[in-house]
């Protein structure tokens, strides 16, 4: 697997530092953590020892104390003035916070300069352990999706190629064969991070509408879809509040969000219809049967899949440059996507295809006021533009 240069980058430079703070290292399976810090492990010659906690849940927070007293006798029987900790999987360790933050403390009080490293799959549990534990303590570094521009440097994806296949690095060679390319997609991506990722750290009353809920949202990518409609395409699916967590749930792992319509309040916005956003397009791909020359053939289908790359770019960008992601949509009128930093709004209408919309800008703004304006299409800024860009810097 190819390194993600940027991430490799900002662990060079804050494990360089004199001061110490946990580096957590948070996204979902297969995009590149573990293979980056062993690229920098392997570039710094650092002394280190490297933990997975994959199969140490039984064993509590206790494994955690005694790997770490073995990394202080290790410095002291060779002398090191410092040593790289790092703990993979941490999140399924039970209590992981806390036996951190007390060896962390610990080592702080006594001056020993063992630089940990902490990488997960769960931002959801990672996030409660690192606000209630580990405050003040930690940085993080959200990995997210490959980009576009990271498809293409590594394995000379075209935009087309991106819209299809999405960000993952793993399966890139087997894009050849669609067949092998979705079974590695199903097998070694959506069913680790459902089962092992999500059904074995949280509670979950119905697993099998957690997986109902997921392949459903694939399926409507890029469409306002309504609770009750999801409730009567989905069996057994019992009530609102069940789907909205498993969509919460689905979006911490990384995997499936749904955006909420933006009403410039958070109360009236929470009880609105999602529009589902899969954070990658090999999600949507692996879902269905047709081929990328098939579905290229037809310009409305394949509008969708240019849609949902658009915004898959800008689901990422936002867990990395704090924006926030909404739709708007009123009676015929409709927005795409709205962006939101502060009191700053950016509005983006995408048009791919002949996929036929009502333009909302007008009734948007005669309701919210002027914001600044994005076309992303044929007659505007190309979508293969729009996906090489950082969408922070629309807020400049």
């Amino acid at each position: 697997m190819e390194i993600r240069r940027l991430h490799l980058e900002l662990i060079r430079s804050r494990l360089a530092e004199k001061r110490r703070f946990i580096q957590v290292i948070a996204g979902p399976r297969q995009v590149g953590k573990t293979t980056t810090v062993h690229q920098w492990l392997k570039e710094k010659a650092m002394p280190h020892i490297f933990l997975t906690a994959d199969n140490q849940q039984a064993s509590g927070n206790t494994w955690i104390e005694q790997q770490w007293q073995a990394a202080r006798l290790k410095m002291q029987s060779k002398g090191l003035e410092s040593l790289a900790l790092i703990i993979d999987e941490v999140q399924k360790i039970e209590d992981w916070s806390e036996a951190v933050k007390k060896e962390w403390d610990s080592d702080t009080k006594n001056g020993i300069n063992i630089k940990v490293i902490l990488l997960g799959s769960s931002r959801l549990l990672l996030q409660q352990g690192l606000t209630e534990s580990l405050a003040g303590r930690f940085e993080l570094i959200p990995m997210l999706h490959w980009t576009f521009s990271e498809m293409q440097e590594a394995f000379d994806f075209t935009p087309e190629q991106y819209a299809w296949f999405g960000g993952y690095p793993g399966p890139a060679d087997l894009i050849k064969s669609e067949r092998r390319w979705r079974d590695y997609i199903q097998n070694s991506i959506i069913t680790p991070s459902i089962s092992n990722d999500i059904l074995m750290l949280t509670r979950i009353d119905k697993p099998a509408l957690l997986r109902q809920t997921f392949e459903l949202g694939c399926i409507y990518s890029g469409q306002q879809l309504s609770y009750n409609k999801m409730i009567a395409q989905l069996q057994d699916a019992g009530n609102t509040t069940t789907l909205a967590n498993y969509l919460n749930l689905l979006g911490e792992a990384g995997l499936l969000q749904g955006l909420q319509k933006y009403s410039g309040s958070e109360i009236i916005t929470r009880n609105t219809s999602p529009r589902l956003q899969v954070y990658n397009n090999a999600l949507m791909t692996a879902y269905t049967p047709q081929s990328m020359a098939k579905v290229m053939l037809d310009p409305v289908i394949w509008g969708r899949w240019v849609e949902n790359i658009v915004g898959t770019h800008l689901l990422n960008a936002s867990r990395e440059q704090d924006f926030k992601i909404w739709y708007w949509r009123e009676g015929n009128y409709e927005i795409d996507f709205i962006l939101t930093q502060g009191d700053q709004k950016v509005v983006i209408e995408v048009k791919a295809g002949n996929r036929l919309k009502s333009s909302g800008l007008a009734a948007f703004e005669k309701q919210y006021g002027t914001c600044k304006k994005l076309l992303v299409g044929i007659d505007g800024f190309t979508w293969k533009d729009f996906i090489k860009m950082n969408p922070a810097l629309l807020f400049s």
